[in-house]
């Protein structure tokens, strides 16, 4: 069987490890490995959106070796150019927002159709500067027509908000936005600690957090038995994670961190039961929704 080797500077190294001896076997943990991954998939905003911030410096050349007005319209063609990109990465990261919800309003901002305006625009000055009002209006219209094609629109409709009382949703769109807050302040904190494995452990408790807040907003009706879990116990959590940090960064205190993944495990425990609770509790008022409809058509047929 292949043995575990531990290390000064391994993860979980032990007082063993550290002195060179091979650790004891240990079970794999496949069951609270595999969920990391779980669900995953392909970042949009990727290379192609990182590119379109590297590109518009090309023409910096341009501007320098260009008269005062070229210099100005290379200048200004630069800046739309990157502005250009910045909208279009956040409307790739708006639409993977989207797409990842089964309930979710449409962007309030479509980012990526006026990315590829802007990028239309910096073109069409870049053209201005070095050929003439008719290259300008092709590199314009080219550059519009390319981005859309690159990156697409954005998305131009809610998803599933077919009966869902729109004020009721807005309360759990603030809601899960705190609740990410808290999330990202957890995942910030835990950093300074300087353990990875205790920070892989903060975004599994985070993944079975979300998984919450996706059945909240699947069914804004659950909020007030969930908003306790988004709320008080996040921020305690948050807290908790601030405090954990300041004591192991400066002394790496084992019980320190025992306490804390203990704490962890709890509140992944109680956020997973909670989430099956709504689970049930959802598919109980089908089940009366379900009978209600049953009787009345045995009305309607006895009549």
């Amino acid at each position: 069987m292949a043995q575990r080797y531990g290390g000064k500077f391994s993860p979980d190294g032990s007082k063993a490890g550290e002195d060179g001896v091979r650790a004891a076997p240990e079970a794999p943990k496949a069951a609270s490995l595999a969920p990391k991954f779980a669900g995953a998939t392909r970042a949009r905003a990727g290379m192609r959106s990182n590119l379109m911030f590297v590109v518009p410096l090309i023409f910096l050349w341009h501007a320098f070796t260009s008269d005062a007005t070229g210099l100005a319209l290379y200048l200004v063609a630069v800046g739309v150019l990157l502005t250009a990109a910045w909208l279009t990465r956040e409307g790739l990261k708006a639409q993977e927002a989207w797409e990842a919800r089964k309930v979710a309003r449409r962007p309030a901002v479509p980012r990526k159709i006026f990315g590829s305006v802007l990028t239309g625009a910096g073109l069409g000055l870049v053209g201005l500067a070095g050929h003439g009002v008719l290259e300008a209006i092709i590199f314009a219209v080219l550059g519009a027509g390319l981005h859309s094609f690159a990156f697409g629109l954005d998305p131009m409709s809610d998803k599933g908000m077919e009966g869902i009382d729109v004020r009721q949703q807005d309360r759990v769109a603030r809601a899960v936005e705190a609740a990410e807050a808290h999330l990202s302040a957890m995942a910030d904190a835990v950093k300074r600690a300087g353990d990875r494995g205790v920070a892989d452990r903060v975004a599994r408790f985070s993944d079975t957090a979300r998984t919450m807040f996706r059945t909240v907003e699947e069914d804004p009706r659950d909020l007030t038995a969930a908003r306790k879990f988004m709320g008080v116990y996040l921020q305690g959590a948050r807290d908790a994670t601030v405090k954990f940090a300041d004591i192991y960064s400066r002394g790496h205190d084992p019980k320190a961190k025992e306490d804390y993944i203990a704490l962890l495990d709890e509140m992944e425990s109680n956020y997973a039961q909670r989430t099956e609770k709504l689970l049930l509790d959802d598919k109980t008022d089908l089940d009366i929704e379900i009978e209600v409809l049953r009787d009345r058509l045995q009305r309607e047929g006895a009549v």
